[in-house]
């Protein structure tokens, strides 16, 4: 068995993929690469194939018809042979020396009986034409340097959160929670950090600054006017997002009021205010409808859920009225991005 699988979704990836790879492949035979070609119709699928050879025992190449970044995930979850699983995008790399810190430690984990669920480290926003980047770190709100339970965690700054770029899973784990990310859908990586998180007992916060997240090119997906373009698919992943947190306190899955449901809580509303704040800034109707739209399948699924976010902080103001409305949203959207570093 692997120590560690990584899979990279590629869809349209020729220009960009070589870098990732070769990024990855320091990590040794310990490590396992699955290039996943999403149904390109550039030369990826050739790359692919090449790397492949390349690096014998090291790197896969798997090719699929087109199912989107979700369905690139589903098929690296299932054809995964390490004991860890982590997902780099095409257009990211990692950094030699956190990477050979993160083997390190998963090593040192392999044979205990008492296996890390989900191990966390740093990730940059590595912002095109932008010399100092902005590092996303948890020291406040993590212990460092030891297995930990969600009792021990405290208290996420608004805005700071788990991304995809920050984390690694117990391949089993993500099996045994079902996950399955919807095809032919952006932003489901959202879902990928979120739903499994009730299966985490034991994790662990390695500080070190591992994954380059690349932002800054126009056709991508979390550039602001493209994440306007596909609103429907944010409020879709919006909606899946709010069904299993409802589901998973119905059901007993999510203690109400410990420090698991605080922090997935706390993502949720964040989600929902990212969906609302973008419907605002494009001042578009079908946007708006698209806003009004979710709030109201939320009031309809869970009232109670519902009301919490909705007087909220960030529910209050993404209900208020008129241009004066707009404004205090507008004002503190452009805030947010230049304190967190995103899009």
């Amino acid at each position: 068995m692997k120590l560690l699988t990584i899979a990279v979704p590629c869809y349209n990836s020729q220009d960009y993929m070589e870098n990732c790879v070769s990024s990855l492949v320091v990590g040794g035979d310990e490590v396992e690469v699955l290039v996943v070609d999403d149904g390109s119709s550039d030369r990826t699928a050739e790359i692919a194939d090449q790397l492949e050879a390349k690096y014998p025992g090291i790197v896969k190449a798997i090719h699929q018809p087109n199912k989107g970044h979700g369905g690139a995930v589903n098929t690296g979850i299932e054809n995964a042979s390490g004991m860890y699983f982590k997902v780099v995008d095409s257009d990211d790399k990692v950094k030699a020396s956190a990477f050979k810190s993160i083997l390190d430690k998963l090593r040192e984990y392999k044979d205990v009986e008492e296996k890390i669920d989900l191990l966390i480290s740093n990730f940059v926003y590595d912002k095109e034409g932008q010399v100092r980047k902005k590092v996303m770190q948890y020291r406040k709100a993590l212990p460092t340097g030891r297995v930990f339970g969600w009792e021990e965690t405290k208290r996420f700054r608004k805005g700071q959160y788990i991304l995809m770029h920050s984390v690694i899973y117990r391949t089993e784990l993500l099996r045994e929670s079902g996950l399955r990310l919807p095809e032919h859908c952006f932003y489901v990586d959202n879902i990928y950090v979120f739903n499994p998180m009730p299966n985490v007992k034991n994790l662990y916060y390695l500080d070190v600054n591992f994954y380059y997240y690349f932002i800054g090119r126009d056709d991508q997906s979390v550039n602001e006017e493209v994440m306007i373009g596909r609103l429907d698919q944010q409020a879709r992943v919006n909606r899946i997002m709010f069904d299993y947190f409802s589901e998973g306190v119905t059901e007993g899955r999510i203690e109400k009021k410990n420090q698991l449901y605080k922090y997935m809580y706390n993502y949720l509303e964040i989600i929902t205010t990212i969906t609302s704040v973008l419907a605002i800034i494009s001042d578009d109707a079908e946007k708006l409808a698209i806003k009004d739209e979710l709030w109201e399948y939320l009031s309809e699924k869970d009232h109670e859920l519902y009301l919490k976010l909705r007087r909220g902080v960030f529910g209050t103001a993404v209900h208020l009225p008129g241009r004066f409305g707009k404004t205090v949203v507008s004002s503190g959207y452009g805030i947010a991005r230049k304190i967190f570093g995103f899009n």
